[in-house]
């Protein structure tokens, strides 16, 4: 907005953008944008201000050198792969992913002569045989989805460099709060901002961070010409919930880690996944590679299956089944059949998701509230 309406004054809040294309006074300012890396915006799939501005904030947050904004999660780890691997390579991946990743790696990525194969990130010895095949790409989750197990992200960058590998981190589970992976020698980051960082519920975004310059512009190429943008809108509304993240993250990481200890005391809860419990396999991962908390995520296994889960659904209320996370208040999902729902119930068991298993995203309200509905459905 010119001066002529701003005077000498400014915005606190930084305005919306929603214009999808930019006027440009003549050829030699186009080509000056478009050829020499001058400030500008031509069209809203190419770049925008609010994109722009929150990529710039984020990679702050991750200390990588550059951020760019998707669509989505999913778009995120796509413009990673689009950018980076060529038919006939390979890509590595845990064994222990969100649903819809291993379907992109698998299903999709497979149609256009990529391999994929999975390993237990959590075994360096597998995980370095494994490298041997010199894929392109190692890609891993810092916390798993849903059974939140925790990577040793600097000895897997290790390993991945020392085989001419890149390493891909989704963060998503423990935000640059709770850890940065550029800092442990990630190649890549990525968020789906849809989750904790927007943190409402009102958003749908991803983010790709990284620290090599030269792979800037190929991100950018891929996001722009596969259509994996983003909305300024959103843009504006994750840049709302970044400002809060901290607190949020602290308070409902907080909340969980008393919430799975009161859990595990519960009748009919089976068993607790959650990174702080003496019980839990990757405690001492966790305590180096978490810093200020263990997450917001947790599961329970109740005893009885999907019909004591249903049942749990209506006599709590409270905790609304909304098959994803990162709200402000604690939700819940059935990871059988919404996140692995696509999954193979041989590749399910093998993971521990059973039909009886919950995952709880856990808010930031008063504890006493969460563990009196909870109380309700356990009972």
């Amino acid at each position: 907005m010119s001066k002529q309406f701003l005077g000498e004054t400014a915005p606190l809040v930084p305005p919306i953008y929603q214009s999808s294309v930019y006027t440009i006074p003549d050829l030699d300012a186009l080509d000056a944008i478009m050829n020499d890396g001058e400030p500008g915006f031509i069209y809203a799939r190419d770049a925008h201000p609010n994109a722009k501005r929150l990529g710039q904030l984020l990679a702050q947050a991750e200390t990588a050198e550059w951020g760019v904004i998707t669509s989505s999660g999913m778009a995120a780890i796509s413009a990673i792969v689009l950018a980076t691997v060529q038919q006939g390579q390979r890509i590595l991946a845990s064994n222990r992913l969100y649903g819809r990743t291993v379907q992109l790696f698998t299903q999709e990525l497979g149609r256009f002569g990529v391999t994929t194969e999975y390993v237990d990130a959590n075994d360096l010895v597998a995980v370095e045989i494994a490298l041997q095949k010199k894929p392109r790409l190692l890609f891993v989750e810092t916390m798993s989805n849903p059974l939140v197990r925790v990577v040793d992200i600097a000895a897997l960058a290790d390993l991945a460099h020392k085989h001419g590998c890149l390493l891909v981190v989704d963060n998503t589970f423990a935000t640059p709060v709770l850890t940065r992976p550029m800092e442990l020698g990630a190649d890549f980051v990525m968020e789906s901002l849809t989750k904790m960082i927007a943190g409402h519920s009102d958003v749908t975004l991803g983010f790709v961070g990284g620290n090599d310059a030269d792979m800037l512009p190929a991100i950018n190429t891929a996001v722009s010409i596969w259509g994996l943008a983003s909305n300024p809108f959103d843009c504006w509304l994750a840049e709302r919930g970044l400002a809060t993240l901290d607190l949020r993250m602290r308070a409902a990481c907080k909340n969980a880690e008393q919430l799975a200890d009161w859990l595990a005391e519960q009748p009919g809860v089976l068993r607790v996944w959650y990174p702080s419990r003496d019980d839990h396999p990757d405690l001492a991962v966790a305590e180096r590679v978490l810093d200020g908390g263990f997450g917001h995520m947790l599961c329970i296994e109740l005893e009885g299956g999907r019909d004591a889960v249903n049942r749990f659904m209506h006599a709590a209320p409270g905790i609304p089944f909304s098959p994803s996370l990162g709200h402000s208040s604690t939700t819940l999902s059935h990871p059988a059949t919404t996140s692995h729902r696509y999954t193979s119930p041989a590749e399910r068991k093998r993971q521990g998701i059973t039909d009886g298993l919950i995952r709880l995203s856990v808010g930031v309200e008063a504890l006493e509230g969460i563990q009196a509905e909870m109380a309700k459905g356990l009972a």
